[in-house]
C-alpha cells in the first residue's frame, strides 16, 4: 500500500546530546526508533548499533521464506516479517555484546527499539522497552505496544496511576531493553494496514511527557507529516523537554 513517512529527532532542552537514532528505510518497508541509555557518548553508539544491525538483517533477509537457515528457531505463530524483526533485535543485541566486549568505556549501554516491517497490506512489529508505537484508524488513537518499564507494571498491578507513573522518579526504569546480556525476550504482532491509517513510533522523550489525549490531537490534524512530527517534538519541548524526543509518523495512503 502506498506510504508517506515523516521523522523529526530532537535533543530536547535538558540533555546536551541526543541519544535517539532511528531508521526509515522504504524500499524494505522498515521503519524503527532506538532510544540508548548508558551516558551520551555510549547512548548514542547502542542506538545506533542497533538500528544498523537491524537494517542490515532486514535486508539481509529481504524476499526470504521460512525454509532459509534461521538465527534462531522460526516461530509458525508469526508471520515471515514478525520472525525477521524478532531474530533482529536479538541479533542486535547481540551485537552490542560484541562491542562492549571490546571496548570498556561501552559497558553498560542499552537501548529500547520499536520498529515496523511493512510488506502489502500487512505490518509486523517489533518491540522491547519503553520506545512505543501507536496508531489512528478511524478517529480512535490507541497505544499499540506496552512497555517493557517499572512504572507500566505498576500501573497494570493497579498500583499507580497512568498521572503517577508520568511523574514518577523510576519512569525511566526499564525492565526489558537491547543490553548485550541474554536474548531477550521480544515482543511481536502481526497487524494490518487500512488506507488512512496513521501510525507514530517514538520515544519516551515524547510520550513520557505529552498526553496520549494530547498526541492523538495532534496526530490527527490534517496537514503534512513534517508538520505534525515538529508539532509532537515541540508540544515535548513545551512540556519542559526533559529527554530526547524523536517522533517518526507514516501514513497509509
Amino acid at each position: 500500500m502506498p506510504l508517506s513517512w515523516a521523522v523529526t529527532s530532537h535533543a530536547g532542552l535538558r540533555r546536551s546530546a541526543n541519544e535517539d537514532s532511528y531508521c526509515v528505510r522504504p524500499e524494505l518497508g522498515l521503519f524503527a526508533v532506538a532510544d540508548g541509555m548508558g551516558g551520551h557518548v555510549a547512548g548514542e553508539i547502542a542506538s545506533r548499533i542497533a538500528i544498523d544491525a537491524i537494517a542490515a538483517f532486514v535486508q539481509e533477509t529481504h524476499g526470504a521464506d521460512r525454509n532459509r537457515t534461521w538465527p534462531f528457531p522460526f516461530e509458525t505463530r508469526y508471520s515471515i516479517e514478525a520472525n525477521r524483526l524478532k531474530a533482529a533485535l536479538r541479533l542486535a543485541n547481540r551485537r552490542l555484546a560484541q562491542e562492549m566486549a571490546g571496548t570498556e568505556g561501552l559497558r553498560g549501554m542499552a537501548t529500547t527499539a520499536s520498529a515496523l516491517l511493512i510488506t502489502g497490506d500487512r505490518v509486523a512489529l517489533a518491540h522491547v522497552g519503553d520506545s512505543r508505537v501507536y496508531r489512528l484508524r478511524g478517529g480512535r488513537f490507541e497505544q499499540v505496544t506496552q512497555d517493557h518499564s517499572w512504572v507500566e507494571e505498576q500501573v497494570r498491578a493497579g498500583s499507580l496511576s497512568v498521572t503517577d507513573a508520568r511523574h514518577h522518579p523510576w519512569r525511566n526504569v526499564v525492565t526489558r531493553a537491547l543490553a548485550g546480556g541474554e536474548d531477550p525476550e521480544i515482543d511481536v504482532r502481526d497487524l494490518t494496514l487500512e488506507g488512512g491509517d496513521r501510525w507514530l513510533v517514538c520515544s519516551d522523550g515524547l510520550s513520557g511527557v505529552v498526553g496520549d489525549d494530547r498526541l492523538g490531537e495532534i496526530v490527527g490534524v490534517e496537514g503534512p507529516l513534517q508538520g505534525i512530527c515538529d508539532e509532537l517534538v515541540a508540544a515535548a519541548n513545551a512540556a519542559g523537554g526533559p529527554d530526547n524526543i524523536t517522533a517518526l509518523m507514516l501514513q497509509v495512503e
